[in-house]
């Protein structure tokens, strides 16, 4: 469900990361409902778990289809290597070479990916978006 600019942005990342460095990557998680991102935020607070999130629903990218979570995978197994590993920076730098913003600033979100096309948060709140900058 991500839009289809995202979702290209993503294939080539996938595909690149394979041909560049020769890593597999996949993404974990793309869009998330208001109820999904509520229910990950609770985790940790009013529901056992781990923290996992600092955002409410309607308050992160994945609810408006902008972004993704990639994990590595080698031997038919997916793993998250520790944030310092730098295979990250080395992802990273391509996405960010096909335009994508990487997690690693404020929020510290290692496996977490975003196309804006320049609007903030609060734009895609108020939907006050341009849905053609989202088009393949």
């Amino acid at each position: 469900d991500l839009r289809p600019k995202v979702q290209a942005l993503l294939g080539l990342l996938i595909k690149q990361v394979k041909d560049k460095l020769k890593y597999d990557i996949i993404c974990t998680q793309g869009y998330r409902s208001i109820a999904e991102q509520n229910a990950i935020y609770a985790q940790g607070r009013t529901k056992p778990g781990k923290r996992v999130t600092n955002a409410r629903g309607g308050s992160s990218f994945h609810n408006f289809g902008v972004a993704f979570d990639i994990c590595f995978v080698a031997n038919k197994k997916a793993f998250y290597p520790p944030a310092n590993d730098p295979r990250w920076k080395q992802v990273a730098d391509i996405a960010i070479k096909l335009g994508l913003e990487w997690g690693d600033r404020g929020y510290k979100d290692i496996p977490h990916f975003q196309y804006r096309a320049g609007y903030e948060l609060i734009d895609f709140q108020r939907n006050k978006i341009d849905p053609k900058k989202f088009i393949k």
